[in-house]
């Protein structure tokens, strides 16, 4: 069941970024370029997005446990720490200059561009060299103390 509905939920997300067009990297580039080509498409897709996470969280946390599953998946913590801030600086960086964010890109592998597999695969080893990099800090942390 968790696989169906993780699809459906897939299909769903990867559905509506084709349909928006942001997919093109160019229309996420040309929402950052103000003084020239601007495109207000971008925000028009983020607000939908925003207004449908708020309605759905408060539906979903409304209930008692979730349908799927034992508890939810949600942040224990609300910290803005320096990691925090720097790790959404590094995501702003990379989205503004190859106009890919990791939910965009998967369903832009369906294009066969190889600047979608080139985003992508720079994007798993930035995943890959981040948790060896969490892992280090937390071995020498454990043994200093």
């Amino acid at each position: 069941m968790r696989i169906l509905a993780a699809y459906i939920v897939g299909l769903l997300f990867g559905l509506g970024i084709a349909i928006s067009g942001m997919i093109n990297p160019a229309k996420v580039i040309n929402f950052f370029d103000i003084a020239g080509t601007w495109d207000p498409s971008l925000i028009f897709v983020m607000g939908g997005a925003l207004v449908t996470t708020f309605i759905g969280y408060r539906l979903v946390f409304g209930r008692a446990r979730p349908l799927i599953g034992e508890t939810f998946a949600a942040p224990a913590s609300r910290q803005i720490d320096a990691r925090l801030i720097g790790g959404s600086a590094l995501f702003g960086i990379g989205w503004g200059i190859a106009g890919f964010c990791p939910g965009g890109a998967l369903p832009a592998l369906g294009t066969g561009r190889w600047e979608v597999f080139a985003f992508t695969a720079a994007l798993i080893a930035g995943i890959l060299i981040a948790r060896r990099t969490q892992n280090t800090t937390a071995r020498g942390s454990r043994a200093g103390a």
